[in-house]
């Protein structure tokens, strides 16, 4: 077991001493067994020296265990990585990012507080996976639907805060943007409600998101400023039907009108499901395939369906392809054959694509991803991708890297995402290659005006970096709020590139 950095072998046993006082003996962990299981299984930098590790961890079970927690960590000053249940693969895991903290696990705080099927909401604690909100809805036969990521064992709160999103109808697809409501425990201890959480005897949390005077929701989004201990999310009623069409076009720059004519039926909300984009392959595919998923009344998405024809059909040698209707709920035999995530239902089919397969015998030990958002349209779609074929050879320095992109997902209404995946392993020197490349592609990206969203915990002071508008004025006013709210640090230090300022220069 390491000590934090800056805190004396005292301090930090006596803040030990007060966590098992507030949690039990058995929920606060200190071997270096009990420690390995928070590394990132996905670190660039595995079993180098720059490698995230904690120093411990404690797992509390209510609000009140966390806020005894909290407080005595802030009289120690010892830092603190809150984690939901662990599983942001790809983006750390549930290492922290500032190595030596003391990782804060929620995973007990697994409490289904509330569903209401009338106002289609939920209430959950921080350990609520989507496979358990799934579980609590089916078990109690309510109609709604959750939007679940791939995969679906993370937590709803954290894939929330992270800036996660799924697959089914906007807006429920973008986890934040559907929350309402949160219960926050601040780096002194104190504890908050947002919304009309605020008022002591709140009959609308989950039902009116803004409440009253500055909305501070935002500040808890990829953050440092707090641990979310509960939060509210708007759930999807569920659609009576589903129905789905594949638009194809066959001259590269066609990518033009198709992006224009989908941009406007998304914002007529014409097309509400998670349409995706793809380049033919071969010399007789399409250039470009376009997935057009719409959910509503079998009466309504029908017609829609016909208006969204008609669009596409302008573009000349557009062909349209219409999938038959699928009614909901799903019988045995649909539930067999669809991609479960659009339909609500969380499982864990995604880890399959980097399995061992005859295409692919020597799989990576898994990926992370570059992914700024783009403008949506056809031609930054083209520029982006002409950008990643001129640069791909010398960013990687002539090797293959085994870097697959670029991968343009549609899933954000009204931006578009440029995904590049790059290969982790266990070889330091590998892993190397792939970090500079990781940076190289943030430096040439933001040079064009991209920037990414979301990024692994070993690269979030690089992103941070590239959002330099005004000498960094956005990140010094975080800055001041870090010190304003959190004075001594502890919480998530250099979470997305905010550092507190004992830590700042350093």
């Amino acid at each position: 077991m390491a000590l934090p950095p800056g805190v004396s072998e005292a301090d930090f046993a006596a803040a030990l001493t007060d966590f098992r006082a507030a949690v039990g003996d058995e929920w606060v962990f200190t071997s270096d067994e009990d420690i390995a299981l928070y590394r990132d299984a996905y670190s660039p930098y595995w079993g180098e020296g720059e490698e995230r590790l904690a120093s411990a961890a404690v797992a509390p079970a209510t609000v009140e265990q966390v806020q005894a927690v909290v407080r005595a960590a802030n009289a120690r000053r010892v830092p603190l990585y809150p984690i939901s249940t662990g599983r942001n693969l790809a983006y750390g895991g549930s290492a922290p990012v500032y190595s030596g903290s003391v990782v804060l696990d929620l995973k007990r705080m697994n409490r289904v507080i509330e569903v209401n099927e009338r106002s289609a909401y939920a209430l959950v604690e921080p350990g609520v996976s989507y496979f358990d909100l799934y579980n609590y809805i089916t078990e109690h036969n309510l109609d709604v639907w959750i939007d679940p990521p791939d995969p679906g064992w993370g937590s709803v709160i954290g894939n929330a805060l992270d800036g996660g999103g799924g697959w089914t109808a906007a807006p429920f697809r973008d986890h934040f943007l559907v929350h309402c409501g949160m219960e926050v425990v601040l780096g002194d201890g104190d504890i908050v409600r947002t919304g009309m959480g605020a008022a002591p005897h709140a009959q609308t949390w989950q039902q009116n998101r803004w409440g009253y005077g500055p909305w501070v929701d935002g500040l808890f989004r990829q953050s440092n400023m707090g641990v979310v201990t509960k939060m509210g999310f708007w759930l999807m009623p569920r659609p009576e039907a589903f129905l789905s069409a594949t638009v194809q076009v066959f001259n590269d720059r066609d990518i033009i009108p198709l992006f224009d004519i989908l941009n406007l039926l998304e914002n007529q909300h014409v097309i509400n499901g998670s349409t995706g984009v793809f380049p033919g392959f071969g010399p007789n595919a399409a250039a470009w395939n376009l997935q057009l998923p719409i959910y509503g009344p079998a009466n309504v998405i029908t017609a829609q369906m016909d208006y969204a024809q008609a669009k596409f059909e302008t573009i000349d040698g557009c062909r349209f392809i219409r999938n038959e209707l699928i009614r909901t709920p799903l019988s045995a035999e649909d539930r067999a054959r669809v991609r479960l995530v659009n339909f609500g239902i969380p499982d864990l089919s995604t880890f399959g694509m980097l399995g061992r397969t005859e295409q692919s015998p020597n799989p990576a030990g898994g990926h992370i991803g570059f992914s700024p958002i783009i403008p949506r349209t056809g031609e930054g779609l083209l520029e982006y991708r002409d950008f990643f074929r001129d640069n791909a050879a010398e960013v990687s320095g002539g090797e293959n890297l085994g870097i697959i992109g670029p991968v343009f997902m549609t899933n954000w209404e009204r931006s578009l995402v440029a995904l590049i995946m790059f290969p982790i392993s266990k070889d330091a020197t590998a892993n190397g290659k792939i970090r500079a490349a990781f940076r190289k592609w943030v430096t040439l990206a933001a040079e064009r005006g991209w920037h990414e969203y979301r990024a692994p915990a070993v690269f979030q002071n690089d992103v941070a970096e590239s959002y330099s508008f005004n000498d960094h004025a956005l990140q010094r006013m975080r800055e001041k709020i870090k010190d304003a709210i959190d004075p001594n640090g502890i919480i998530s230090a250099g979470r997305y590139g905010v550092w507190p300022k004992h830590l700042r220069d350093a």
